[in-house]
């Protein structure tokens, strides 16, 4: 029962490979032109939903794209700054660009507090915007309360820190998700709140 239990689980392995590195195929002919428009990217969310499962999906790399997917879509609109960043995202995951390179990007432009402060989690509330590498949005939420943290979807007076996931896009700031930054700047800044800005990569240091 366990040689079976073994050859089952390398099978759904292999699948799980062939349709990531499928994956990565459809991701670069949709980036090889450097534009992603709205049916391409109807075209990969249900080519997802169709060959990873649930569990598959709330792993990485496909739970950061997914996520930004299906958030974008949420409203049946791909508006040109989540194209762009769905461009960008595409291009991390297939190694046309490398993470590395939008991490420096974004510590030169994003509003970081410097220096970056110790996190506290118990007892804090924490807001989340962007793609996370250690997980979906649901999960790094989930993280969050078992430390016994409480999480918003938008910034408010009561809010501890903004944590900007690693896969984040500098332009931001000129889209939806933007907005989310702009309004924790404006707390920080203009309401002197105490709201922190940080990224992922700072935040999992107190994990």
């Amino acid at each position: 029962m366990e040689i079976e239990e073994l050859k089952t689980k390398y099978r759904i392995n292999e699948i799980m490979d062939r349709n990531i590195d499928e994956f990565i195929g459809i991701s670069r002919g949709l980036i090889a032109d450097d534009d992603v428009n709205q049916s391409e990217a109807e075209f990969l969310q249900t080519w997802i939903e169709k060959h990873f499962n649930d569990e598959e999906l709330d792993q990485y790399p496909l739970n950061t794209i997914y996520d930004r997917l299906k958030t974008m879509l949420s409203d049946n609109i791909l508006d040109s700054q989540e194209a762009e960043e769905l461009k960008e995202l595409l291009k991390s995951f297939t190694g046309e660009k490398p993470i590395s390179e939008q991490v420096d990007s974004m510590s030169s432009v994003l509003p970081l507090c410097d220096p970056l402060p110790d996190v506290c989690i118990e007892g804090s509330t924490f807001c989340l915007t962007g793609a996370f590498t250690i997980g979906s949005r649901a999960k790094c939420e989930k993280i969050i309360h078992s430390y016994y943290g409480s999480t918003v979807k938008k910034p408010t007076l009561g809010t501890d820190y903004l944590v900007i996931g690693i896969l984040g896009n500098a332009e931001w700031i000129h889209s939806s998700y933007g907005r989310k930054i702009e309004k924790a700047v404006e707390l920080r800044d203009v309401k002197n709140t105490g709201i922190k800005i940080i990224t992922e990569e700072h935040f999992i240091k107190f994990l």
